[in-house]
């Protein structure tokens, strides 16, 4: 890629989001740091209202947009790609959101492009065997794209697989994925007071309620990676003192750590584990200078714990 059509591509990926960092401007072009400072430099110097901050990344500023963006031929085949599969792995809702979408997005198309784009229509076809849905106007995939945007509580009508009976469940879902042909939610779910997996086809209702989320979830690919789909994974969150966060730094990920949040005067970490036995004893380590914020039957362990314990000083 030359420069220009490099720089114009960071362009467009900067409106594409509200931040973007600089590290993976550098990692998606292959260009180095130094590089990145110079092609945002430029763009600045063209007229580009750019807002940098240091650690942050960089933004535009609000109000500022390109004219309509044209499309190479071979970016205009893959939206009718993308538009069979939409058509037949997402729910009635989503269909007709992206089908709204495409159609001012062939708006925007040349003639030519236009022409490669209906010429193809009729030589592509996605199969299905099965129904990822309840029904066909199920509106599902909307609905739980929707609760985690807006951190609202959702409320489902769910049949487990070892079981015949319609349950209520009410469900913070972390995330969404596809595999083998379903699309399934991990959730936090407020019946078990724990992370479960639904799959969407056993989904019979489902709807968003205004009860925002009451507790913080760990990103999507976290529950992923520790290979259990979010069964029997707990989300645990404890606050600690900055003086002693340094001397737990390794020994945090041998406990499912996932993130953490830098304040003022101390850091909020959180954590992915199957076992809360076995984290309240890592934790006793640190208790003086720490604090759980959730889950609440961790505190009641790390008792029963301190129970034992001053039992056998007796």
């Amino acid at each position: 890629m030359n420069r220009f059509d490099r720089i114009t591509a960071i362009l467009i990926q900067l409106q594409s989001r509200k931040i973007v960092k600089a590290q993976d401007l550098a990692e998606r072009f292959e260009i180095s740091l130094r590089t990145v400072y110079r092609d945002i430099s430029s763009l600045a110097e063209a007229g580009v209202p750019i807002i940098g901050e240091a650690g942050v990344g960089y933004s535009i500023m609000d109000g500022y947009r390109l004219p309509p963006v044209m499309f190479t031929k071979e970016e205009a085949r893959t939206f009718i790609t993308a538009e069979k599969l939409m058509e037949k792995f997402t729910d009635f809702s989503t269909q007709s959101q992206y089908q709204s979408a495409m159609f001012k997005v062939k708006a925007v198309l040349r003639s030519s492009e236009k022409s490669v784009v209906e010429s193809l229509e009729d030589h592509i076809a996605v199969r299905r065997v099965n129904h990822a849905f309840h029904k066909p106007t199920s509106n599902t995939l909307d609905i739980l794209l929707k609760s985690i945007s807006e951190k609202k509580i959702a409320k489902i009508l769910y049949i487990a697989i070892n079981s015949d009976n319609q349950l209520e469940r009410i469900i913070e879902p972390v995330g969404l994925y596809h595999e083998n042909n379903y699309w399934y939610t991990i959730a936090f779910c407020h019946l078990r007071n724990d992370y479960r997996n639904f799959r969407s086809d056993r989904i019979l209702h489902s709807e968003i309620t205004d009860r925002p989320f009451e507790h913080r979830h760990a990103p999507l690919k976290d529950f992923l990676e520790m290979g259990h789909e979010g069964q029997n994974l707990r989300l645990v969150r404890i606050k600690m003192d900055k003086r002693i966060a340094r001397y737990v730094g390794e020994q945090r990920i041998y406990y499912g750590f996932v993130s953490e949040i830098i304040h003022e005067d101390c850091i909020e970490m959180s954590f992915l584990t199957s076992s809360l036995d076995g984290f309240a004893r890592w934790y006793l380590m640190i208790a003086p200078n720490a604090t759980i914020l959730e889950p609440a039957s961790l505190k009641t362990i790390v008792k029963d714990l301190l129970g034992q314990i001053s039992e056998n000083l007796k």
